[in-house]
């Protein structure tokens, strides 16, 4: 095993042993050039095989744990974007990916808000333009740990009644 595989192998557990399955991931391309998809699609070729990892794309935010946001939030996307940050289950993260999402290339005016935080909450930002697919793949590795983290904090009604002593 290769010190690549090993590594793979250890995102995989992780990501596993953290959430129970793997981590889902929803796309919104929010008037992006495509460049930034080109290269999220890469992702899912063999040669990264984001699967192997743990990582999946959905088509529906309700069964998404991360929204990868591409794009300089235009402000004809602000309803679909808001939609469906809303219609994740938490915890949720949001990541801007590519320097068009994080501000750089557009800015606020008519048409467009420029970066994804003025509507999102943004956990991660992956800059570039477009960023590389071991950027995205390092840019998700950071978001599963803000993720735990979040996931940690969380309490839940049967915990507390539990502690409570009302069980």
């Amino acid at each position: 095993m290769t010190a690549e595989e090993a590594a793979a192998d250890q995102l995989r557990l992780r990501v596993v042993s953290q959430f129970g399955r793997s981590l889902h991931i929803r796309t919104l391309d929010t008037g992006s050039c495509a460049a930034c998809e080109q290269e999220i699609r890469l992702l899912a070729a063999p040669h990264y095989d984001l699967h192997r990892l743990g990582f999946f794309f959905t088509p529906a935010p309700r069964h998404a744990d991360l929204l990868l946001v591409t794009g300089p939030m235009l402000r004809v996307f602000e309803v679909a974007a808001r939609k469906t940050y809303e219609a994740m289950p938490g915890p949720k993260l949001v990541v801007a990916t590519g320097a068009c999402a994080l501000g750089g290339v557009y800015q606020n005016d008519a048409f467009s808000y420029g970066s994804v935080e003025t509507l999102l909450p943004v956990d991660v930002w992956i800059p570039g333009c477009p960023p590389s697919p071991l950027a995205l793949l390092q840019g998700l590795m950071v978001a599963v740990d803000r993720l735990a983290s979040k996931a940690a904090d969380l309490s839940f009604v049967a915990d507390t009644a539990i502690a409570g002593g009302t069980a």
